[in-house]
């Protein structure tokens, strides 16, 4: 097979020479963009006599698709637009055979389509755009940033991707080299303070930049970066602060701020305090952002003693550049004047704590301390002083208001509280909010006012196998006291024992002694407790002592000295009473109960009424008083008012009367009703109703002793108008005389109507 490749398009541009029949490859020019289909070449075979009984095969990359074959004449066409930079080349492959049999009549050839390049694509800025950073003040030419743009055109054919830089926006700042594509400054001094960010356009053209080149741009955003070529400068050549007294340590006062026209660490400062009154009062610090100047209280402040301060603070920068050391100090100095707020506060007194010494015997109204507190402030106020309560509950201690004289009031023992921390208050008359508080630590200091006794109640046995000399106990002794050298006791046996065949004392010179036997031969038969006085003093001055008795029983005991067995009648009952007598007591005493509670009993019945058994519920229902009756005046239980009107004194037939209770009208079943003479008159009807309720009460010997209209339980001894009970009236032959009631006055008028003497031509009061 011969492949003849067509013939080159002639351009304005580029001349090309006819080709003729080549060996495997064809040239093709991309970007073909006519309606036909583009010839690329021809096959042919020399079998092939133009009779059509060949036929031509294509096979391989694109064919059937992008390249098409006429398989009579051979002729390939590309039936798709081309693309270098998608595909520079295809390996195709063709064949010649037998249309009839289909039979190749040649082995099968590989051939190649190239395409050339023509200049279809701009030049690139992939990462485009950029940012860069470059220090303020650099000088001409330092490099900035490199730029590299990409052209997808053949490099090696031609002049299609030969690109050249150029700028189109950024002077006379920055420049760029036209081969390397890198941007340099291209002005001296340039000051971020004044311009911190530029933008430059930069073109990248291929063709070497020549007329018909394509182009591509790109920008970069360009930032000065801050150097430290300004110094710091305060804002203000005089600060004024001010701060109350009563602020504490570490309270700030103000803050100052030296201003830097740089940035970050170029414009971070510190602060010092180089000059002035109150250097050693106040201290300066630079805040986290170590930007400002944060002056604080070092010291205490007091008004009355010094109101101002003044302060001479310097501000430098903290990080320097040597390249710019010729531009001057990089730091400031600036004056602060602290004034001092007067404040009022509360008493001060001239020590912060008092120690005092008492001796636990010092007197009644003894003075411990005087304790004294000002006002600090300028109005000096009068301080008053008091003892908080809670410091001392117990009330031992007294102060004087105005002198500040702290005393006792009661006495002091040091075995019962060794030391009273006593809080002494102070006050401001003119302001009683103000209070100050002191200790007062008091000391209660010991005197010899304890005896000393033994440690316990002790008790001790000797065996009845005990022999002269032996050792049966060891005593000690315990004193409240607490002397500086220690406590030292002295022994000996109470003069009464002194002499005693039984037991002596040794005093062993280190605050104990021994009891010993003075003899053998024990016996609980003949003796089973001796009781020994021990007489025990101390060593300190005025002397104490005391004496304890010891308790020594007879015991029995084993060869080793252990008891075995002791008497205990001696602690259980007294010698001269045995158990008989013991018995005989308690049973005397169990009678004598049983006879105080039968007299018990014989009186309540004594006290009990005879009363028949059918009425004594009824009598149970009648109204009684424990106190005496209030009169006429008294209608709390009785109606009274039936009394007053005559009608009510006889009962109408079929009406039931309206002024006796039941109780009252069941007793006049026993005894009939008197017949009441008098007619119709008022006084003779109330009357006759009195006395035959009377009479009634008297005979009746079921009903109680007690009046039938009032219950008393208390006679009214004493009393003017004596007792009004009617016990015993209807025993009396003459009637009772109510003379008398005249005499009483207006309140007892009405019964004098009722029961006195009245005239007989005198008119009825009803």
């Amino acid at each position: 097979l011969k492949f003849k490749n067509a013939p080159a398009r002639s351009s304005a541009l580029l001349q090309r020479a006819k080709r003729s029949w080549v060996w495997n490859q064809f040239f093709v020019l991309e970007e073909y963009t006519g309606l036909e289909p583009l010839y690329i070449g021809k096959l042919h075979s020399d079998m092939d006599k133009g009779d059509g009984s060949i036929k031509y095969i294509l096979t391989g990359e694109g064919a059937g698709t992008t390249f098409t074959i006429d398989d009579s004449t051979g002729d390939i066409h590309a039936i798709q637009r081309l693309d270098r930079e998608v595909k520079a080349q295809y390996i195709l492959r063709a064949q010649a055979r037998n249309r009839l049999t289909d039979r190749p009549l040649e082995p099968e050839s590989e051939f190649i389509v190239k395409i050339q390049d023509i200049n279809d694509n701009e030049p690139r800025f992939l990462d485009g755009p950029y940012q860069a950073t470059v220090p303020e003040m650099s000088k001409i030419g330092t490099s900035v940033i490199q730029l590299t743009a990409t052209d997808a055109d053949d490099p090696t054919y031609g002049n299609s991707a030969r690109v050249v830089y150029s700028i189109l926006e950024g002077q006379p700042y920055f420049s760029v080299d036209a081969k390397t594509g890198v941007v340099r400054v291209s002005l001296a001094d340039m000051d971020r303070e004044t311009r911190e960010n530029y933008t430059v356009v930069i073109q990248a053209k291929d063709m070497g930049g020549q007329l018909g080149g394509l182009a591509g741009t790109t920008t970069v955003n360009i930032t000065l970066s801050d150097i430290n070529d300004n110094p710091p400068m305060f804002d203000q050549r005089l600060y004024q602060m001010s701060i109350p007294e009563s602020a504490p340590v570490g309270s700030v006062v103000g803050r100052i701020w030296a201003k830097d026209r740089d940035i970050g660490v170029n414009a971070e400062m510190k602060y010092s305090i180089i000059d002035g009154d109150g250097r050693d009062t106040f201290d300066i610090s630079t805040d986290p952002t170590n930007l400002f100047g944060i002056i604080t209280v070092k010291k205490p402040l007091n008004f009355e003693i010094k109101p101002s301060y003044t302060l001479k603070v310097e501000g430098a920068n903290t990080h320097l550049d040597p390249a710019f050391r010729h531009r001057g100090p990089f730091k400031d100095v600036t004056i602060v004047h602290v004034s001092i707020e007067d404040v009022d506060e509360p008493p001060l007194f001239d020590s912060p704590a008092y120690y005092v010494e008492l001796p636990e015997d010092a007197e009644i109204g003894t003075m411990v301390k005087t304790v004294s507190a000002r006002d600090p402030d300028a109005a000096n106020n009068t301080v008053r002083y008091s003892i908080d309560r809670s410091s001392d509950p117990d009330k031992y201690f007294y102060i004087e208001i105005t002198s500040g004289s702290l005393m006792t009031v009661r006495s002091l023992d040091r075995e019962e509280v060794g030391w009273h921390n006593i809080t002494i208050l102070a006050m401001e008359m003119n302001n009683p909010t103000q209070i100050a508080s002191v200790s007062v630590a008091v000391r209660v200091l010991d005197v010899n006012d304890n005896p000393p006794s033994l440690m316990h109640y002790l008790e001790a046995y000797v065996c009845e196998n005990a022999k002269a000399g032996q050792l049966i106990q060891t005593v000690t002794a315990v004193d409240p006291d607490e002397p500086l050298g220690g406590q030292h006791f002295y022994y000996s046996l109470a003069p009464e024992a002194v002499n005693n065949p039984n037991f002596t004392l040794k005093d062993n010179q280190d605050n104990t002694a021994w009891i010993l036997t003075r003899r053998g031969g024990w016996s609980q038969q003949d003796q089973t407790v001796f009781y020994l006085p021990i007489f025990i003093s101390d060593s300190e001055q005025p002397v104490q002592s005391s004496t304890s008795t010891l308790t020594i029983r007879v015991c029995s005991c084993d060869q080793e000295g252990n008891v075995m067995s002791c008497n205990a009648e001696a602690y259980s009952l007294p010698a001269s009473l045995s158990r008989g007598a013991l018995i005989a007591i308690l049973a005397c005493i169990f009678v004598l109960l049983v006879m105080i509670l039968l007299m018990l009993s014989l009186r309540t019945h004594r006290k009990k009424p005879y009363l028949c058994d059918e009425e004594e519920n009824v009598h149970e229902n009648i109204v009684r008083y424990d106190d005496e009756g209030g009169g006429e005046e008294d209608t709390e239980a009785f109606d009274i008012a039936a009394m007053w009107n005559p009608r009510e004194a006889h009962h109408h037939p079929g009406k039931m009367r309206q002024d006796m209770l039941p109780e009252i009208e069941s007793l006049s079943r026993y005894v009939p009703q008197a017949c009441v003479m008098g007619g119709g008159s008022g006084d003779s009807n109330v009357h006759g109703y009195v006395l035959a309720k009377l009479l009634e009460a008297d005979m009746d010997p079921c009903a109680p002793p007690y009046d039938s209209l009032q219950t008393y339980a208390y006679e009214g001894e004493g009393s003017v108008a004596e007792s009004l009970s009617s016990l015993q009236s209807g025993t009396s032959n003459t009637d009772h005389e109510y003379d008398y009631l005249n005499d009483w006055g207006p309140r007892f008028k009405k019964l004098a109507e009722m029961y006195g003497v009245l005239e007989t031509n005198s008119p009825p009061l009803w």
